[in-house]
């Protein structure tokens, strides 16, 4: 069965003895990262931090760490099962172009049924705060030594395209700067930049909500390839087999997961940029700093029963490797829809899943290989792959 919000999760970790609980306090600067990276490097649980040194709110980590519990999290035995109901809904009818074709594959029955139901009242806006203590209230991690900072690590970025209205919820690093304002790690492939684009283009400040826990099926969606305009809490209805909760945010014109644990409301203003970074990163080395959009606070929402969910990214395996290893079997079903000669794909942890795909095809004719590489690598899902075999 699907999950209501992230505590409902919890509580199935903890009955599928996926769960440790750990109630000694823990600082927020390190320690939790290097308990994190030994048990996640040895195959162990998910961990509640009970107890963060500075903060009243608990901390959960590596939830989504195995394929168990990814399994768990999208409530299926296999996400090959996700694929054969993705499969299964396609309606079919002549596709016009490339990204006609992929969009095709979203046109699903029940859509109409997953488009997000809104609800006045909502579980994410029982405490509001609008000045004093707002991101000082969150147990914000700083990973590694030499990161730029403490950085939000599994934020549900929610953004408006001014021109369409329809919604993007992406998931981007934001490294805390102080108690109002933070880094925004918009990369230039992302849904959040094109639409930061535009309002750049038209000269506006930039609405945007970041929300923190609620059901497992949204953070998941949040990282999924989605073609462009396809709404990211769409899909994560279709995961859950039924329409997420949506609230207005408010301090800013968006609507946000109504079950999540924080919601996070503010803007972006075009013409304001500051350095974020380093961030220790997927090999192990830290990504340089640069130039990045600063997202000023504006409102904090939360549960009065909130817990705060983070990752860590480091060398694999990491909690990450596992979300992008069901990425790989869900969304196999994509490809090969735009692709047919595709059989299948592998993702290696070695790669640390940016890096490197194997690819499966059924070749016909000589060369077709390396056609099918060049198509892919242009393709929106796969086109940051250095590395993209296929025999």
């Amino acid at each position: 069965m699907p999950y209501k919000n992230l505590r409902q999760f919890i509580e199935k970790l903890d009955a599928s003895g996926e769960l440790h609980r750990i109630k000694t306090e823990v600082d927020p600067v390190l320690e939790i990262t290097e308990i994190t990276d030994r048990i996640s490097k040895s195959n162990g649980p998910a961990l509640l931090f009970e107890k963060v040194k500075g903060f009243s709110y608990p901390l959960i980590i590596n939830a989504f760490g195995s394929y168990k519990r990814m399994q768990l999290a999208l409530s299926c035995n296999s996400f090959d099962e996700i694929a054969a109901r993705l499969e299964s809904s396609i309606k079919i009818r002549p596709p016009e172009g490339l990204m006609g074709k992929i969009k095709m594959l979203f046109t699903l029955k029940e859509m109409a049924a997953l488009i997000p139901k809104k609800v006045k009242k909502a579980a994410c806006q029982e405490k509001v705060i609008t000045d004093g203590p707002l991101l000082d209230i969150l147990p914000i991690i700083q990973c590694w030594p030499y990161d730029g900072g403490p950085f939000i690590t599994l934020p549900i970025v929610i953004t408006k395209d001014p021109e369409t209205g329809i919604q993007n919820a992406g998931m981007y690093r934001m490294q805390k700067y102080d108690n109002s304002s933070t880094g925004m790690h918009w990369q230039y492939n992302k849904d959040g930049t094109r639409h930061f684009d535009k309002y750049k283009n038209l000269n506006r400040r930039m609405d945007v909500a970041v929300a923190l826990g609620g059901a497992p099926s949204v953070t998941y969606a949040a990282t999924a390839p989605l073609p462009p305009d396809i709404d990211e809490l769409v899909f994560a209805g279709f995961l859950d087999s039924k329409p997420v909760e949506i609230v207005k945010a408010k301090t800013v014109d968006l609507y946000v997961p109504a079950e999540s644990d924080f919601i996070i409301e503010g803007y972006v203003d075009p013409d304001e940029e500051r350095i974020e970074g380093p961030f220790g990163d997927h090999t192990g080395f830290y990504s340089a700093a640069d130039i990045y959009p600063v997202f000023h606070v504006t409102a904090v929402t939360c549960r009065n029963d909130a817990i705060y969910p983070a990752t860590i990214v480091g060398k694999p395996p990491m909690e990450d490797c596992f979300m992008a290893k069901a990425t790989e079997r869900i969304f196999l079903t994509l490809l090969k829809f735009v692709f047919p000669e595709i059989v299948d794909m592998e993702l290696p942890l070695e790669g640390v899943f940016h890096n490197c795909a194997l690819v499966s095809i059924n070749k016909k004719y000589p060369g077709q290989d390396k056609k099918n590489n060049k198509c892919a690598l242009g393709y929106r899902t796969d086109g940051l792959y250095k590395i993209y075999c296929g025999f």
